[in-house]
């Protein structure tokens, strides 16, 4: 049977590191000049007016942007956070100041997924935009094409079973025949309370003591997506 593969990103396809280390430093040293020469536009307006409403009420831009830096230091999953990194990363990419890192394994069984007639989705917790930049600058070359669909936090958090259930509405397709990836097991948890089958990534580049035994929670686990077999999972 022809399956629906649902992957993260960070963790899973790609390196804890690179998204720690190299995007968000450069988003949150670019936010200042970013939000002063930007922030009369109106699509990022209306996430700094988001974001503002969620700080408390913060009126002066320049206290919004610090307030902004110490979300991206805290990790925070703001859907205006993400939105707003998205567009800074934009011209990183464009600039070649750096491309996107990926696991050795991931886009070969990306492509071979989709030329067996696997069907391929993200859901990551940054934003679409900011989805399809990654996907479409990465060291094995643009892969966007490779996907039918994107997902980000407004269709709901990643350890909420209601966000599966949207999502495979949105596909159109029964829970079943998903394949949800991740690195991490609450979402994980979540995609199968939503009827979703789950594989966890469990790559030693970024959890150096495995995860084995109740750790998994159940959850099929390997350490490559050469591990992966869709039609099996």
């Amino acid at each position: 049977m022809k399956r629906v593969l649902l992957t993260d990103i960070e963790g899973t396809t790609s390196s804890i590191s690179f998204v720690r280390e190299v995007l968000f430093p450069y988003a949150r040293a670019a936010l200042p000049d970013f939000v002063r020469a930007h922030g009369h536009e109106p699509e990022v307006r209306r996430w700094l007016d988001m974001a503002a409403v969620d700080a408390g009420g913060v009126c002066q831009d320049a206290v919004l942007a610090e307030v902004l830096q110490g979300w991206i230091d805290e990790d925070r999953k703001h859907t205006a956070l993400k939105a707003l990194q998205g567009m800074i990363w934009t011209e990183g990419y464009r600039s070649g100041d750096y491309r996107a890192h990926l696991y050795p394994d991931s886009a070969p069984a990306l492509r071979a997924w989709h030329a067996a007639g696997h069907a391929l989705y993200v859901y990551s917790s940054g934003s679409v935009p900011a989805q399809k930049l990654f996907f479409g600058h990465t060291e094995a070359g643009d892969l966007t094409g490779l996907f039918s669909g994107w997902f980000d936090t407004e269709v709901g958090g990643k350890r909420e079973a209601a966000s599966y259930r949207a999502i495979a509405a949105r596909i159109g397709r029964g829970a079943s025949d998903i394949v949800f990836l991740s690195d991490v097991v609450e979402e994980l948890d979540a995609a199968r309370e939503a009827g979703l089958r789950t594989v966890l990534l469990d790559r030693r580049e970024d959890y150096p003591q495995p995860r084995t035994g109740a750790a998994t929670h159940g959850h099929l686990r390997v350490e490559s997506f050469e591990r992966i077999d869709p039609e099996a999972a």
